[in-house]
């Protein structure tokens, strides 16, 4: 008896790591605030904000962070856009993963890169911080900096010592006109992510 129980509790493990590996964190980074919606440095809010468009769900207001969910084809991604500013996004991301017992091979954290040209979509496995804020707290959370990322370019059209000013200004009217398409292309590659894994993701849709 007492070895039969042993085996139900050995499936129900199972079969919950099986439905731990179905469920999938997306981040956002972003700042919280109107001053700070529109700006370069806010495109992984804003990518999140399109993508709950297209797929018709609502973000609500939960601990460190605004909260939505949808479902494809049986996984669960849960969107977060964290609320404690840039320089502590580790905090809400690793609170989410732990509540929601996700690993960190099914977090995907979307951020601004002045190291891109406008509009260019890198999907990357690991790397470094590469001197932005959000991702350096996130490594220094995680203790790695093995997590999926995907990078928005958002270019370097700015003069020394003009860094922040420019990640923290608003889009040109051109580059405004051409993010509608690259928000597609985000949510693709996102869904591919769930789907197909980062692996093909990358190879179909890294410099398109």
């Amino acid at each position: 008896m007492i070895q039969f129980i042993k085996s139900l509790f050995s499936a129900k493990t199972i079969l919950d790591e099986i439905d731990n590996m179905k469920k999938f964190l997306i981040v956002g980074l972003g700042n919280i605030g109107d001053e700070y919606a529109e700006t370069r440095h806010n495109i992984g809010f804003k990518v999140l904000d399109k993508l709950s468009q297209t797929e018709e769900f609502i973000f609500t207001t939960q601990k460190l962070g605004a909260i939505g969910s949808f479902k494809v084809k049986g996984r669960s991604i849960l969107c977060l856009k964290p609320s404690t500013y840039m320089n502590r996004s580790g905090k809400a991301l690793k609170y989410w993963m732990e509540k929601e017992n996700i690993p960190i091979s099914n977090v995907l954290v979307i951020t601004d890169d002045i190291n891109l040209t406008f509009g260019t979509l890198r999907l990357k496995t690991k790397g470094s911080d590469g001197g932005h804020n959000g991702l350096k707290d996130i490594q220094t959370v995680l203790q790695t900096s093995k997590y999926n990322r995907l990078r928005f370019g958002v270019g370097s059209d700015f003069g020394k010592g003009r860094q922040v000013e420019y990640v923290l200004g608003q889009w040109n009217d051109e580059e405004a006109a051409a993010l509608a398409e690259r928000f597609v292309k985000t949510t693709e590659i996102i869904k591919s992510f769930v789907l197909a894994g980062v692996s093909i993701t990358m190879n179909q849709f890294n410099g398109t």
